[in-house]
């Protein structure tokens, strides 16, 4: 899809700070003067809404999970992704289908069929940053922030996932930002690279 914008998208295992970190990026757009959209996966919408429900109330199966993903997101892109880059907006997302290749993936589906059935119809984006902690770690702050952890966020879950968003690493447009330190390095880093790829 070609566009005007710039499409930036922030993974990881839970615990690595992706809704702070791209709260923070989405503020250092507009302070450049950019137009920004940030957004995150699942949504808010109907589809995205059943989804948050069940990590709190019982998984659905994997074909139901995964197709309650592809619907959110063929919505998410239609209604807001796709228009804003079209204007030329900064669209900046907490999660988006790689993560659905991660987590379903640890579900036992393929991550690379997972990826072409969304890449049919879902922009690939500009910069992908994986926020990398090892698991326990992530544990830790899991459990540190007052939560419980939820089916999605078991030890062996988590492992897989990791593992999965890692082979991502030698693509092109994947940038792997370590979160061991606080998060003002982990953004710093982030802009850095990001800066050196917004268009003027």
């Amino acid at each position: 899809m070609n566009h005007s914008g710039l499409f930036i998208v922030l993974e990881g295992i839970d615990g690595t700070g992706k809704s702070t970190q791209s709260g923070l990026l989405a503020e250092w757009f507009r302070s450049q003067g950019r137009e920004v959209v940030a957004s995150r996966e699942p949504t808010d919408g109907p589809w995205g809404a059943k989804i948050r429900a069940t990590a709190l109330s019982g998984r659905l199966s994997p074909e139901e999970e995964l197709d309650l993903f592809l619907k959110d997101r063929r919505q998410h892109v239609e209604e807001l992704i796709a228009p804003a880059l079209a204007a030329g907006k900064v669209v900046i997302l907490d999660r988006y289908y790689f993560s659905t290749m991660a987590y379903q993936g640890s579900r036992g589906f393929d991550p690379a069929e997972i990826r072409r059935q969304n890449e049919a119809f879902a922009p690939r984006p500009d910069l992908l940053f994986i926020l990398d902690l090892d698991v326990d770690s992530a544990l830790a702050r899991i459990g540190g922030r007052g939560d419980t952890a939820n089916e999605f966020e078991k030890r062996d879950s988590l492992a897989k996932c990791r593992e999965i968003f890692m082979a991502l690493k030698e693509e092109p447009f994947v940038h792997v930002v370590s979160t061991d330190e606080g998060p003002e390095k982990v953004q710093a880093a982030i802009r850095e690279i990001a800066a050196a790829h917004a268009p003027a």
